[in-house]
């Protein structure tokens, strides 16, 4: 027997292919993963070498649920640097990536008939993490020849007395859509006119090639902000992460997360401080990697007849158009699958003004995007 919001959650499509992927590889099938928003190569050096040197010294016991203070130091020092705001080390909750954040953070704020309003397309686990808790997402179409855009003004016409948040994410997945600092600080207005939160996913904000990202916490003090390491540090499989918002609200998240996780992982939270504090450089580096990768992609995308009328400026995705071959991306993704051996993330899983789009990752190597691409070519000339 399920519960009823348990039964509600979709199945990730991005974990689907992949599956399948993974399947087909241990058959001996060669795969090409366009799928994944995973970097392919490792975290920097000194995060490695800080999470053993903890380990060594004995660093694997509880902390404090909010997380060891250096780590929070660490935060509070990043976004007085990078956006030049003044947090508190009370506002930091570190938590195992920044999912656990998220299913905290839609609890405390939500009550069942609740709402959030955002941006469609979205991440794919945006309405499941709000649905978990009881709450209804209310989505903001956007589209391609708009830059997939979210406008204020489309945002408040969602609003209504039962709306308790604004979720924006930029640099965003799955458009790598970054938002401007005016329509930041005119979603922020409109919320909190709404009496509502703002709630910004902010984990690929180290991941922009032109201009940069802005934070929410420059433009409102009724921000949360979700953050971490998997992206711009390579750090995904480490599983670190945090949220920063007011300090009465981040008291209500500790008292949630002591019950429900103790803690996470102490010498993990090592690496976190030497990530921030001498990671850097290697920050800069895998920007100009991915921005490499990033020119590669939407040259090939184009090249092999779909679309791209929207290039990406952050995070390291191309949603790309398959319209002119199919209305069911899903479908055809598990056909690319299948047949050409390459895995890409269907459209439909971001919403529905994503279906008939592919996500494509350049995480991967210029050399494996390249090939992904050679097969995508000659599997869409059968079908033309």
């Amino acid at each position: 027997m399920t519960a009823r919001r348990a039964a509600e959650i979709e199945p990730f499509l991005a974990v689907e292919i992949a599956e399948r992927a993974f399947e087909l590889e241990s058959a001996g099938v060669d795969v090409v993963h366009l799928e994944f928003g995973e970097p392919d190569f490792e975290a920097p050096p000194v995060v490695a070498d800080a999470a053993l040197r903890a380990i060594k010294d004995g660093r694997t016991k509880y902390t404090s649920s909010l997380g060891i203070l250096p780590l929070r130091e660490a935060v509070v020092d990043h976004y007085a640097a990078t956006y030049g705001v003044r947090i508190a080390p009370e506002q930091v909750l570190v938590t195992p990536g920044t999912s656990p954040a998220m299913m905290l953070l839609f609890g405390h704020l939500l009550d069942p008939g609740d709402e959030v309003v955002l941006g469609d397309p979205y991440y794919a686990c945006y309405p499941n993490f709000i649905r978990y808790a009881e709450g209804r997402p209310v989505t903001v179409s956007t589209g391609e020849a708009d830059g997939f855009a979210l406008h204020a003004a489309a945002v408040r016409e969602r609003l209504t007395p039962r709306t308790r948040a604004v979720l924006i994410n930029s640099p965003a997945n799955p458009t790598g859509a970054v938002m401007s600092a005016e329509a930041t600080a005119a979603i922020a207005d409109v919320a909190a006119r709404g009496g509502a939160a703002v709630v910004s996913d902010e984990i690929y904000h180290d991941l922009v090639y032109e201009g940069r990202a802005r934070s929410i916490l420059e433009f409102t003090d009724r921000g949360f902000v979700l953050n971490g390491f998997s992206k711009a540090f390579a750090m995904t499989g480490w599983r670190l992460g945090y949220v920063i918002g007011p300090a009465a609200d981040i008291r209500v998240l500790q008292r949630l997360y002591g019950n429900f996780f103790i803690s996470t992982n102490e010498f993990v939270q090592w690496a976190g401080v030497a990530a921030l504090r001498e990671a850097g450089e290697d920050t800069r580096r895998f920007r100009t990697i991915f921005a490499e990768r990033r020119r590669a992609m939407v040259d090939g995308v184009r090249r092999i007849g779909l679309g791209v009328g929207f290039e990406p400026t952050g995070a390291f995705y191309v949603l790309a158009n398959a319209r002119a071959y199919t209305q069911d991306s899903t479908a055809f993704a598990r056909a690319l699958l299948e047949e050409a051996h390459v895995a890409v993330t269907p459209g439909a899983a971001f919403g529905p003004s994503a279906e008939g789009y592919l996500r494509f990752s350049y995480a991967s190597s210029v050399d494996r995007i390249e090939e992904g691409l050679r097969r995508i070519g000659r599997f869409l000339s059968r079908r033309r």
